[in-house]
C-alpha cells in the first residue's frame, strides 16, 4: 500500500484543454510557432509559424491572435524553426543552410539580413532546422543557438552572437556545443534568458540542459538531463512559461499522432518527472510556445501555440494551469 500511494502521488496530473483559436493554415506544412508580444497592449500581439516547404512556396506567416493571416513573407527554401526576442525575429532556412533575421512589430515583419551556418559541414550535418535566441541578462547581447539535421555525439550546436545596429546584420560563431545520443535528431531548443539555460530535445532520448552564457566558466559542460520516461513519441517542441522568482514551467512536446501531448516539468528545482501531461487533440505536434503573460480575455494566464500537423494550422490554447 505505501508503495501504491507512492506511485499515485508522483503520477503527473492530466490536463485537458480546449484551444480559444485555430489559425488559418499556412499551405503546405506548418512546423513551428512563436509569439511576438506588443510592449504596450498584449492583446495586439502576433504569432509568428513557418510553411516548412521548398521555395517558392516556403514561408513565414504572421498572424494576430484571431488566427487571420496578416502578412506572409514568400519565397523561402524550407524554413523550419522560428524565434523571438524582443523586435527580432530569426528563422532556419535549411535548404540554403543559413539564418534569416527580421525585425518584428505590430505591423509585421521586415527582413534585416541572414547569416550562414555550419561553416564547412557538408550534407545533412550543415542543414539548419531548430533555432532559439537568447539574450543574455548583463549586457543584452543577443545571441542565436543552432541545430541542424543531422550532427556528432559532440558539438551538435552552434552558437553565433548577432549585431543588429543601423538596419545591419552581422553574427559571429561563438562556441560549438551540445551532447546527443546518436538516434533521431536534434530540433528543437528554448532557451531560459533568466535563468542562463538552454534546453534542448534530444528527440529519443531526453531533454538537455547547458548554460546559455558562453563565457560561462562551465559553458563546455552539461549540466542536466531529464524527460527520459513516458514519451510515447519524439520528443519535440520546447517552451519555458516564466513566473516570478524563477517559478514556472518547461514544456516538450510529446509527438502524438491525432493527439499529442505536452509534459510540464518544473523551471526550477527537481525536473526528475513531470508534474502535468496537457492534452488538446492536435495532431503529430512538432514545434510549440508559450506565452507567460495575459493576452486578453480568452488568454487570461498566457497561451499556448502548437503546430497541428492534420490542419496545417496552429492551435492556441488558453495556458491552463494556475501561477505556483
Amino acid at each position: 500500500m505505501p508503495f501504491l500511494l507512492l506511485f499515485f502521488l508522483a503520477a503527473p496530473r492530466l490536463v485537458d484543454m480546449t484551444p480559444a483559436v485555430a489559425t488559418q493554415p499556412v499551405g503546405n506544412d506548418a512546423d513551428d510557432p512563436a509569439f511576438w508580444l506588443h510592449p504596450a497592449n498584449p492583446e495586439r500581439s502576433l504569432i509568428l509559424g513557418t510553411n516548412k516547404a521548398a521555395a517558392p512556396d516556403g514561408a513565414l506567416v504572421v498572424f494576430n491572435l484571431r488566427g487571420e493571416v496578416v502578412q506572409r513573407v514568400g519565397a523561402l527554401d524550407r524554413p523550419n524553426n522560428v524565434d523571438v526576442r524582443g523586435s527580432i525575429a530569426a528563422l532556419t532556412e535549411r535548404y540554403r543552410r543559413q539564418v534569416v533575421v527580421f525585425r518584428v512589430g505590430e505591423s509585421g515583419v521586415s527582413r534585416v539580413g541572414e547569416f550562414a551556418v555550419f561553416a564547412g559541414q557538408e550534407g545533412n550535418a550543415g542543414a539548419p532546422m531548430g533555432i532559439a535566441l537568447y539574450q543574455r541578462p548583463r549586457d543584452r547581447a543577443l545571441f542565436a543557438v543552432v541545430g541542424r539535421k543531422t550532427g556528432p555525439a559532440k558539438g551538435y550546436l552552434w552558437q553565433y552572437r548577432l549585431e543588429t545596429g543601423g538596419g545591419s546584420l552581422r553574427a559571429t560563431k561563438v562556441r560549438e556545443f551540445g551532447n546527443f545520443s546518436g538516434t533521431g535528431e536534434i530540433e528543437a531548443i528554448a532557451v531560459d534568458d533568466e535563468q542562463g539555460i538552454v534546453y534542448y530535445a534530444d528527440e529519443d532520448c531526453c531533454i538537455r540542459k547547458w548554460h546559455a552564457d558562453p563565457d560561462h566558466p562551465q559553458a563546455g559542460e552539461e549540466i542536466g538531463i531529464f524527460g527520459r520516461e513516458g514519451f510515447r513519441g519524439n520528443r519535440e517542441g520546447i517552451a519555458i512559461y516564466r513566473e516570478a522568482g524563477g517559478q514556472g514551467y518547461v514544456v516538450c512536446t510529446d509527438q502524438i499522432p491525432n493527439g499529442s501531448e505536452y509534459r510540464v516539468f518544473r523551471r526550477s528545482g527537481d525536473q526528475a518527472a513531470p508534474i502535468a501531461v496537457l492534452r488538446g487533440g492536435a495532431d503529430s505536434t512538432d514545434g510549440i510556445e508559450v506565452a507567460s503573460v495575459a493576452l486578453g480575455a480568452r488568454f487570461p494566464r498566457g497561451a499556448l501555440v502548437a503546430m497541428h500537423s492534420a490542419g496545417r494550422n496552429f492551435l492556441v490554447f488558453p495556458w491552463p494551469l494556475a501561477r505556483e
